[in-house]
């Protein structure tokens, strides 16, 4: 009996390193989807390409880009890229630092550093550098798409020209 125990404890064990294996080459793979995809859309944004860049967006998605209102809708979302794309001076690259995957399969984050150059207020180039945090869902065709997309400046605010 004893041994018998011992041979199925084994088996279970060994079963479960395989189920293990099984996801985390699963995970991997869906990790290095999400790398890919990230880079593209970090091109298309580098190319200015405005459409696109918003076509890594689901429909239902929300950004929440630095100093500004969140975006929830596909012509708020477009609107604010096209500004920040097509202003003088401008240009954007970012890269996925970290990629984590939930246990489903279904949603994952991706988190990684960006460089923006804009022109200010004044009329002279800008340079910003920062971080973001993307979150994406797999869609019902299999695709991934952008549900919450965030950014933020790793640059101190600018001061405040006005009195208190």
């Amino acid at each position: 009996m004893k041994t018998k125990l011992l041979f199925l404890s084994g088996c279970f064990a060994l079963l479960s390193f395989g189920f293990v294996g099984t996801t985390s080459s699963a995970d991997t793979k869906i990790e290095q989807t999400l790398r890919d995809l990230d880079a593209q859309w970090s091109a298309a944004a580098g190319a200015k390409d405005v459409d696109k860049t918003v076509s890594y967006y689901a429909a239902d998605a929300i950004v929440m880009p630095p100093n500004a209102s969140r975006a929830m809708t596909k012509e708020t979302i477009r609107s604010a890229w096209k500004e920040m794309l097509t202003s003088p001076g401008a240009a954007i690259t970012w890269k996925a630092t970290k990629v984590e995957v939930a246990k489903a399969g279904d949603l994952a984050y991706v988190s990684g550093t960006y460089e923006q150059l804009m022109t200010d207020a004044s009329g002279n180039q800008a340079k910003d550098r920062g971080k973001y945090v993307e979150i994406f869902k797999k869609q019902t065709d299999g695709t991934w798409k952008v549900i919450v997309d965030i950014w933020n400046s790793d640059l101190p605010a600018p001061a405040s020209s006005e009195k208190k």
